[in-house]
């Protein structure tokens, strides 16, 4: 590992999210990279390319066996996504919490292989596949009463954050505020009338599961976990239809695989599309999703 190599790489990938403060702690990352894994015994790989809010190492473990070191500036956040994936431990189909160190901001993940992104692979999971991960984790375990998050707070705040990008020319030429609005209106009737509450990951999208081989198939990992309508965590993987085989499509084949009202999963699709569109524009080859995200919106 390049100290030099990674402190310039986590620091272009932090700051995107943390600010430029977060280089002093960046800097930092190799020694506390090290202290950690000598406590753990651990011996420290390379690091994991994809991250918005943590470092993301892999190691092997002195017993044998790989896993992966998460470090993150904000600790609480890391301890907290922890124990949201003791909660959907149960399923086995999320990676296992091995070791926790709230106070540094460390947490050690048994590593899922082959642990292909979803977005990387040669064609999107079928329906069927993840529609079983879906029912796995909202199976695993009730939501908690009086559970801190629920589904309107985690809407309200993605909806604020992303809403903000209308600010930027090449997208508030192609998102309206009225297309934010029209979708506030959409989700929170939505939440309004959910026929029931469960604990839902939160951030089930392509980027968020790994592929498992044939014998744990699909894993959800980086939950950010909230009480609510069930169709939510549909929404990511049907709105990756659009462009290719089709949001409509996507519904239909996803919602009996996952137990849910087709209806009600296309509609929380309408109510998501323009933040999806905001994210898509100006990343080569999204024409095709963008418009048909917009005819959503509209």
């Amino acid at each position: 590992m390049d100290d030099a190599r990674l402190v310039a790489e986590v620091t272009a990938c932090l700051s995107l999210r943390f600010g430029s403060g977060v280089a002093a702690w960046c800097s930092a990352v190799p020694a506390l990279a090290r202290e950690v894994a000598d406590r753990w015994g651990l011996t420290l790989g390379e690091r994991y390319a994809y991250g918005a809010s943590s470092v993301v190492l892999y190691c092997s473990q002195a017993g044998g066996g790989s896993a992966v070191l998460k470090l993150s500036p904000d600790p609480p956040f890391l301890a907290g996504q922890a124990a949201m994936l003791g909660l959907f431990a149960p399923s086995g189909k999320v990676p296992a919490v091995l070791a926790v160190d709230a106070g540094a901001g460390a947490v050690l993940l048994e590593s899922i292989e082959p642990g292909t992104s979803a977005d990387d692979l040669p064609h999107p999971p079928a329906a069927q596949a993840w529609g079983d991960l879906i029912l796995a984790l909202h199976n695993a375990a009730p939501a908690p009463p009086g559970f801190p998050r629920d589904l309107r707070g985690r809407c309200d705040e993605f909806f604020a954050r992303i809403g903000r990008r209308l600010a930027e020319p090449p997208i508030g030429k192609q998102v309206r505020q009225a297309d934010l609005d029209r979708a506030a209106r959409r989700y929170g009737l939505l939440l309004d009338t959910a026929p029931s509450q469960v604990l839902l990951h939160g951030d089930l999208h392509l980027g968020n599961v790994l592929d498992g081989g044939p014998s744990r198939g699909l894993v959800a990992i980086d939950p950010r976990a909230c009480a609510g309508d069930p169709c939510f965590d549909a929404v990511d993987y049907a709105l990756d239809g659009a462009g290719r085989d089709g949001v409509g499509n996507r519904c239909a084949l996803l919602a009996p695989a996952a137990g849910l009202d087709p209806d009600r999963l296309y509609a929380w699709c309408c109510a998501i599309a323009p933040i999806i569109a905001i994210n898509r524009i100006g990343h080569p080859g999204n024409q095709h999703a963008v418009a048909e995200l917009l005819t959503l919106a509209r």
